[in-house]
């Protein structure tokens, strides 16, 4: 396999490491001069932050990443799911990606240091408290958290593998929070790609996205090409399912996965569309969403996905039909990667 080749097949992660880069390795009179900024966009202010309801009336919230510029930018904040313009409450968090599901939180954030940055997997409880911390070999640019609440994964942009100098690698780590039990990479599980047992040292893995407590999804890449992958914990298997297909996300119904696929013909520096896949007929359903979207999209309900695409201040999350049809729209201004909680255990069920 060419270098060439290699850098097509990670040149959408590349692009994200730059954006994410950019936003968490800051010098310290950087931060300050952000922080002194004036402040636009949606309101924010301090408030309780929580992963689980309050009381018996509690609505739907939409906790997130707040983008706006001021004293609350990249803390997690929640709005009601039924008014996403409005007035936001911001915690005392601080993440660079996020996700949750009935109470427990995954956060990948900046440990700021006088010389440089290094990069933490937080795990918290429903009231954003901290329960373990791991820290990381590379940028955060994945998290998943399990239907339960028992699984966590998350990816990391590396450097420095042997089959590509000046290549970036990814790393993908599954937590079982019952045990505290760590599986460091998914390089270490066994590959069965076209029914035969496959190895090579280019396999990199990235976008997990949780069936049950057991069973996930995530994108294989190697060779040149990228795949989707059916992952068994306890058998430690990832077994091909099907080519081109980039950060899966399952359905709350667990029947289809939404996905970003490269197109033929679309720009290099932009080749993505969301599709979403039928796993009964393996059937492809393009979405209505003709930009290019470099994110693992979030199921907001049965029908709608959520997903980030470039704004003024840095990201804005968008809407579109999982169905095709429609036309998208934009969900929250200054926000990124957004979790759903629902009801009054503050369950999630989006993976």
């Amino acid at each position: 396999m060419t270098v060439r080749t290699r850098l097509l097949v990670l040149l959408g992660a590349v692009g994200l490491l730059t954006a994410v880069a950019v936003g968490a390795v800051r010098h310290a009179a950087d931060r300050g001069d952000r922080r002194d900024r004036t402040a636009s966009g949606p309101p924010v202010t301090a408030g309780q932050v929580t992963l689980t309801a309050a009381g018996s009336t509690r609505a739907p919230m939409l906790v997130f990443r707040n983008m706006v510029w001021g004293p609350h930018r990249d803390e997690l904040t929640s709005v009601p799911s039924a008014d996403p313009d409005g007035p936001r409450t911001a915690s005392t968090v601080h993440c660079l990606r996020f996700y949750a599901a009935v109470g427990t939180g995954i956060c990948l954030q900046a440990v700021h240091a006088a010389v440089s940055d290094t990069f933490a997997a937080v795990i918290l409880d429903a009231g954003l408290r901290e329960q373990r911390r791991y820290f990381l070999d590379g940028i955060p640019t994945r998290a998943r958290v399990s239907p339960s609440g028992h699984l966590v994964a998350w990816t990391v942009f590396v450097s420095g593998d042997s089959y590509g100098v000046g290549q970036f690698s990814t790393r993908t780590s599954i937590l079982d929070t019952r045990t505290w039990t760590l599986q460091r990479t998914l390089e270490d599980y066994q590959v069965v790609k076209d029914g035969h047992a496959y190895r090579n040292a280019d396999v990199n893995f990235w976008g997990v996205t949780f069936a049950d407590d057991d069973h996930f999804y995530a994108t294989l890449a190697t060779g040149g090409s990228t795949y989707l992958v059916r992952g068994d914990v306890a058998a430690r298997t990832l077994t091909t399912v099907r080519e081109n297909v980039e950060c899966p996300s399952l359905a709350p119904d667990g029947t289809r996965l939404a996905f970003k696929k490269r197109v033929p013909g679309l720009p290099a520096d932009a080749p993505w569309r969301l599709y979403v896949l039928d796993l009964s007929t393996m059937g492809e359903t393009p979405l209505a969403e003709n930009r290019s979207v470099d994110d693992q999209a979030v199921w907001l309900d049965d029908e709608t996905l959520t997903y980030a695409l470039p704004g003024d201040f840095g990201s804005d999350m968008w809407t579109v039909a999982a169905n095709g049809g429609g036309n998208p729209r934009r969900l929250l201004t200054a926000a990124m990667a957004p979790s759903v909680v629902n009801g009054v255990d503050g369950s999630s069920r989006h993976n």
